[in-house]
């Protein structure tokens, strides 16, 4: 029987890409976002590949929303194998005090609530079914400071916490959680918020080791070992993808 996934975030980027390097593992996958089109257009390019795909809008700072994806997957598919915990948004690039309260809301309501609303529901099913793997999205703001990004930086800390804690209660059910840390990497996100603060890209791209962006298609390598068979032993890490970036800070 085939394994079930859900990516959240799924609409583009590494969600998206994430999701077709999923289904080329045979995995059956449920994209959640709030861009209709590009949810869409992941299941379109999914299905392609010989997998079943569904789309579900949702926002995921709502719970109630939140709840509404992990029953409609449970509904259609009988079970949740796979959960990349991926939603999220940077937010403007101001520094913290010029941030706007309702930014702040927003970035902390998607980026943290909704990963802690998303592993309360997918869990609670895993568990039934005997447990199963999840890995959360934080970034190298998660592992460090860095400047612009404050309530950004916050909310991946918050996913490094949350990770290790979960794995720390549910370990011994079956449940395995990881979170990934990437570092600047090459997404629509990305490029727009470079794009509204081009010093910060150049700052970035000099500070990494190897010199360049990271690659969607690299990411999603990492998060399909740490959610497969593959890494049955790896429970409770936050492992950095990000060239060198945050090692040498």
């Amino acid at each position: 029987m085939s394994k079930v996934a859900i990516v959240t975030g799924g609409g583009s980027g590494i969600g998206q890409v994430t999701a077709l390097r999923l289904a080329d593992e045979g995995v059956n996958i449920v994209i959640v976002d709030v861009d209709e089109e590009g949810g869409n257009d992941t299941v379109d390019r999914v299905k392609k590949v010989g997998v079943d795909a569904l789309f579900i809008k949702a926002d995921v700072s709502k719970a109630d929303q939140v709840k509404k994806y992990v029953d409609q997957t449970v509904e259609t598919f009988g079970s949740i194998d796979y959960f990349f915990n991926n939603a999220g948004i940077s937010g403007s690039g101001q520094y913290f005090l010029e941030t706007d309260i309702e930014e702040i809301e927003k970035v902390v309501g998607i980026n943290l609530m909704g990963a802690l609303y998303g592993v309360r529901y997918v869990a609670e099913a895993m568990l039934k079914n005997g447990g199963g793997s999840i890995v959360n999205t934080s970034s190298s703001a998660g592992v460090i400071g860095q400047d612009s990004v404050v309530t950004y930086s916050a909310t991946k800390h918050g996913m490094v916490g949350l990770t290790k804690s979960i794995a720390a209660e549910y370990a011994k059910d079956g449940l395995r959680i990881n979170a990934i840390a990437p570092g600047p990497t090459e997404t629509p996100m990305v490029k727009e918020f470079y794009e509204a603060n081009p010093k910060m890209k150049e700052n970035a791209e000099s500070g990494i080791p190897q010199k360049r962006l990271g690659t969607p298609e690299e990411v999603a390598e990492l998060v399909t070992f740490l959610l497969t068979s593959k890494a049955q032993y790896i429970n409770g890490e936050v492992i950095r993808i990000d060239g060198a970036f945050t090692n040498t800070k």
